[in-house]
């Protein structure tokens, strides 16, 4: 069977590709001729990427749909209008898809992908696990018993997907564009969360995750003692954290995860409790933490010279805050620099205020303009991303262009943290050819 993905180069849409591809599917995609970082896994797998056109879509195929492109797209026309052709879209399609397996979802605003890629890892030390990661990573191996699934709140996606098991990671409004409130927001997790099979894993120290009404076991997990999986005694240094577990107030083993930062420790806990959960034997479990090794785009660190570079995917003000403050606890006598750019129009101007005082946060923080492709609303007012200007005068603007590279450079030997969902990356890339150029 031909498989065809409208829009393959999206990071769900890729991972779930590859995986169809490991099935041993015939897969294929369209999508923009922009390189994006997701499409070097599918030209391993030897997937064809084409240039967008009806013609792509086959007699007998399964087409699936990304979630970005509505029913006027003239590849979404075309198979719809194809008797022989099944349509799918992503989420619907990964609905289905995880009824063959021990499913487990992992939902929240924040942290979703980095546990994803952390718990397929741990799981896989204890029996054959596939996964569907948001950075474009999916993989199936044969006869795979789990399967792991970075699972999206928006416009109540996950609703598609009913999980043996599920962690959720925190509750914090996003998306506003579509959610009317946090009262919203919280019900689609609730509804969520009535959907899971066997086991729940949430996040105890977040108030709005407390708010949820569990029916099935439960764990809670968190640094706050009335959780059921609690780290205990912290050790923070360049190498990692090391940390002791305890399970219902009893010591239960050491951890050591090879980075810094609250939220990486956040993460692991969720994953114990699911490894207690499933009765996965402790020494499994801290093989597999010790020796997860991260996750595309989320706090991937170069060091070029005396200067450290970071790409993370922080589009979020909470996420921008922890990063920053991750990056200070790893790097305290360094000088850490934010470089934020901007995706949807609608998540900027609600929370405008709270994106400057997370910038804060760092030594100096620099903003650039949305790009020609961020999504903007009706009814946003918001016209450009120098407004944040007058919440800060610790924020400067930046124009993406050669000067931007040399008044970076200025600062080298610190910590640059180059922040955003979109492609802020290729920034980093041009800074560090420009150290390189100078050794």
């Amino acid at each position: 069977m031909l498989y065809h993905f409208i829009g393959i180069k999206g990071s769900g849409m890729a991972s779930l590709a590859l995986i169809l591809a490991d099935c041993k599917e015939e897969v294929q995609g369209s999508d923009i001729d922009k390189y994006i970082f997701t499409q070097k896994a599918l030209e391993d797998k030897k997937i064809q990427i084409y240039s967008f056109s009806p013609s792509n879509i086959k007699e007998n195929s399964i087409v699936i749909i990304g979630n970005a492109f509505d029913e006027s797209h003239p590849e979404v026309r075309r198979a719809r209008e194809m008797e022989s052709v099944k349509c799918y879209r992503y989420h619907e399609f990964l609905g289905k898809l995880m009824e063959q397996y021990c499913s487990i979802s992992v939902a929240g605003t924040h942290g979703k992908t980095t546990t994803s890629g952390m718990l397929s890892h741990v799981m896989e030390h204890a029996k054959k696990c596939g996964y569907l990661i948001g950075d474009g990573s999916g993989y199936m191996p044969y006869e795979a018993q789990y399967f792991v699934v970075e699972s999206c709140e928006y416009q109540r996606h996950f609703l598609s997907y009913n999980p043996d098991y599920a962690i959720i990671t925190n509750i914090e409004l996003d998306h506003v564009d579509y959610f009317s409130s946090l009262k919203d927001y919280i019900q689609a997790f609730q509804d969520f969360a009535n959907q899971v099979k066997k086991g729940l894993v949430l996040f105890g120290d977040d108030e709005n995750v407390r708010e949820l009404k569990c029916s099935i076991p439960h764990l809670y997990y968190g640094l706050q003692d009335h959780n059921d999986v609690v780290a205990k005694n912290i050790k923070v240094s360049q190498s990692g954290t090391i940390f002791d577990v305890f399970y219902k107030g009893n010591f239960y083993g050491e951890f050591k995860i090879s980075y810094v930062g609250q939220t990486f420790l956040w993460n692991a806990l969720g994953v114990i409790a699911v490894g207690i959960l499933e009765d996965i034997d402790i020494k499994l479990l801290q093989e597999g933490i010790s020796t997860f090794e991260g996750v595309k785009r989320r706090f991937v660190e170069e060091c070029v010279e005396d200067t450290i570079l970071i790409d993370d995917y922080a589009h979020h003000p909470t996420a921008i805050y922890h990063t920053i403050h991750a990056a200070k606890q790893k790097y305290p006598e360094k000088k850490v620099i934010a470089i934020f750019k901007p995706d949807r129009y609608s998540r900027i101007a609600y929370f405008l205020e709270e994106f400057a005082k997370s910038l804060e946060e760092a030594d100096l923080a620099y903003v650039c303009e949305f790009p020609e492709n961020a999504v903007r609303e009706e009814g946003i007012s918001l016209s450009s991303m120098q407004e944040i200007l007058s919440y800060s005068t610790k924020i400067k603007f930046l124009n993406e262009n050669e000067d931007m590279i040399d008044i970076l450079y200025k600062d080298k030997g610190s910590v640059f943290l180059f922040m955003s969902s979109k492609d802020i990356y290729k920034l980093k890339n041009k800074l560090k050819e420009k150290i390189k150029e100078k050794m």
